[in-house]
């Protein structure tokens, strides 16, 4: 790195294996694994689908919002300055994205268009790619 930094941007910020998502690959139940895992993003993206799933849009939107601050502050924790790439490709960060993603659903389905589109600019500045892979493009 030179005196001045990488002059491309940021590197990529890959967050550490969630432990939780383990349990959820087992079949866990979700409420159990986040109530286990509180500050587990792939819990809460796990438990918004779910709810999103069954017509609950209120339920789903609290779940993603957890999930997604969940993830700001793991984000933070390993050098994320609220800005750069968040890449899907790296499988631990794909909890937050899904909750951000959930997060998108939920505001559509309650009307919340200012938040829809805050989300959505999120995924696309996050990774390109992360519209696309969780069917929102």
């Amino acid at each position: 790195m030179s005196l001045h930094g990488n002059l491309l941007g940021p590197e990529p910020t890959r967050l550490p294996v969630d432990p939780a998502a383990a349990e959820l690959a087992g079949c866990t139940d979700a409420k159990a694994v986040a109530a286990a895992h509180p500050a587990s993003m792939i819990a809460w993206a796990t438990l918004a689908e779910d709810a999103l799933a069954s017509g609950e849009p209120v339920t789903a939107y609290a779940y993603a919002r957890t999930g997604y601050h969940r993830g700001l502050d793991q984000l933070r924790r390993n050098g994320w300055k609220g800005f750069g790439p968040i890449p899907w490709s790296h499988e631990p960060n794909r909890g937050f994205l899904r909750a951000v993603a959930a997060l998108l659903r939920a505001a559509e389905a309650i009307g919340e268009t200012d938040e829809v589109e805050r989300c959505r600019t999120f995924l696309a500045d996050s990774d390109p790619a992360a519209p696309g892979e969780l069917g929102l493009s």
